[in-house]
């Protein structure tokens, strides 16, 4: 079996083709930057992803296609149409590839969506599920939800089997942005004002991601199914913040400054998108891809922060 992995250059991509690699299965991955691929790998380098991409050597021969590169959440956006930024690598770069892939014989195209196809947030005791209509909120999102819809048309008039798999907030060795910034405050033994959060957030670790992209690959009831994924355990901010201060060995110094009164700070500053992150809920209920799959995340959320945390130490 040949899996093309694209994106393997990224956060999920790197630890995927290295699971790829220990599992003994040939794994050719689609990069803008092969000196940074793992040795093992067949390498196919490939510009921009768009809906002009030429796919044909890439998908020669190709069985399974894992598409994880996609136009990621940008800080500082540049783009005069940003949802025609988004559309055009997230959903019509996405659909083009899906196309060639059919078109090609893969038997199984691999979607790493997002839950933002979801929402931003819910409500207690109202997690996401799978089954949930769609209802995104920006322009990221948007696009994924989208692409989602075109990959079904693709399969109902191709055939090619369709698994779409929406995570979370994903860490774990090597994450990036504002949990990196988390870990290192913490890490630096730094005062953080969230010791009076009660919210509660799904959080996907990183193994766990992968194991369920590699389960997907095989496993024949996941054809034509979305599924929702996280470590099994939801947590609020400030218990986030106690366990990774365990897993650095470091206090946690906590101050118990009350949510709302953070919130409206971090709006005066225009923060006010990342503090909701912070002291908001988003649960997501993993049951459907228990059920269908018998799949249960095999890492543990306290051993994932450990893991993080170990390979972030010099």
């Amino acid at each position: 079996m040949t899996v093309l992995v694209t994106g393997a250059n990224g956060f999920v991509g790197a630890a995927l083709s290295a699971a790829l690699l220990r599992a003994q299965v040939h794994a050719r991955v689609a990069v803008r930057h092969p000196l940074a691929v793992l040795p093992g790998l067949e390498i196919t380098q490939i510009d921009s992803i768009g809906p002009h991409t030429q796919w044909t050597n890439a998908l020669q021969s190709c069985d399974t296609v894992i598409h994880l590169a996609a136009r990621a959440h940008v800080m500082r956006e540049e783009a005069f149409d940003p949802l025609a930024a988004y559309r055009s690598v997230n959903t019509e770069g996405t659909l083009h590839l899906a196309r060639q892939a059919a078109a090609a014989g893969v038997r199984r195209f691999i979607f790493l969506s997002s839950i933002k196809v979801n929402g931003e947030a819910t409500t207690p005791g109202n997690a996401f599920r799978a089954s949930d209509t769609a209802h995104p909120e920006d322009f990221y999102g948007t696009s994924k939800w989208e692409a989602e819809q075109g990959l079904h048309l693709i399969a109902k008039y191709t055939g090619m089997e369709v698994v779409i798999i929406r995570p979370p907030l994903v860490y774990g060795p090597g994450v990036k942005a504002n949990f990196a910034a988390l870990l290192r405050a913490i890490s630096n033994k730094l005062p953080l004002p969230l010791g009076a959060i009660h919210n509660l957030r799904s959080l996907v670790g990183l193994d766990n991601l992968v194991h369920l992209l590699l389960t997907c690959t095989t496993h024949p009831a996941a054809a034509q199914q979305t599924f929702l994924v996280s470590d099994g355990e939801d947590i609020s901010t400030t218990e986030l913040v106690r366990r990774i201060a365990r897993a650095t060995g470091k206090p946690s110094r906590l101050l118990p400054v009350p949510a709302q009164l953070l919130l409206a700070g971090a709006r005066l500053v225009g923060q006010g998108a990342a503090a909701q992150r912070l002291c908001g809920n988003l649960q997501v209920d993993i049951q459907h891809t228990r059920d269908v799959l018998g799949w249960a995340p095999p890492v543990s959320l306290d051993e994932g922060l450990r893991r993080t945390v170990t390979a972030m130490q010099p």
